[in-house]
């Protein structure tokens, strides 16, 4: 047992900071339904950025979704400082209890500190220094080189705090919504596509090394045509 895990019935309040690409934010929707689960009294907001928001939109786990814009960096000076102080003044109204911070970037140690939260809970790293170790209240460990999932480390936060998942609650959580169903259906529709019964390849990444060469890519949609499966390409 923890010494310093914490009495989820004294926390009111808790925000989750992932400032990261699509995918890395959808991979924390396991965090909040964790929270929730074993804490049902909880209010769990998300800060991430902007372009990313839909992917927790409509996680029925979150209360309220903070985001950073990435163009205020290119609307002057004056401009992006006064969108960072309308949401630091955001997060400081909901009195965070808690803050779960998920990446190594210094916005988090300095939205725990400004914020007023008691606790928070971040990578160990070694590499951040004072300003770092002295932000937070807990660490979770994130060795280099490792192998284990991204949800199973983002849970490591969870764990540090005394929380303990089960197998079953680690599962994505993704809520398209009803337009974004409704816009699906009639594109299967449109292309003659029986729902449920295709495979779906999106070839395209932001990195680099992510992405497989167009020969290989190529073969493989021809041989899973030529084995009689429908393939969709976006």
């Amino acid at each position: 047992m923890l010494k310093d895990a914490l009495d989820l019935a004294a926390i009111h309040r808790v925000l989750v900071i992932k400032l990261r690409h699509h995918g890395d934010v959808l991979l924390t929707s396991p965090v909040f339904s964790v929270l929730k689960n074993h804490a049902p009294h909880l209010e769990i907001d998300a800060l991430v950025y902007r372009d990313t928001a839909d992917m927790l939109n409509l996680h029925p786990a979150i209360a309220r979704i903070h985001t950073v814009d990435k163009q205020w960096k290119n609307s002057g000076s004056l401009a992006q400082a006064k969108a960072e102080w309308a949401l630091l003044s955001a997060l400081r109204e909901r009195r965070y209890d808690l803050i779960v911070h998920l990446t190594e970037s210094n916005r988090g140690a300095w939205i725990k500190r400004l914020s007023g939260a008691r606790y928070g809970v971040a990578r160990s790293l070694n590499s951040k220094g004072k300003f770092w170790r002295r932000s937070f209240s807990h660490f979770f460990p994130y060795p280099r080189g490792n192998s284990r999932h991204t949800v199973e480390t983002h849970l490591d936060a969870l764990r540090r705090l005394g929380i303990y998942p089960a197998a079953d609650e680690r599962r994505l959580t993704l809520v398209p919504g009803a337009a974004a169903e409704e816009s699906v259906s009639v594109l299967l529709r449109q292309h003659q596509v029986a729902e449920g019964n295709f495979i779906h390849i999106h070839p395209t990444s932001r990195w680099l090394f992510k992405y497989w060469t167009v020969p290989a890519l190529a073969r493989l949609i021809d041989t899973l045509g030529g084995e009689g499966h429908t393939v969709v390409l976006s």
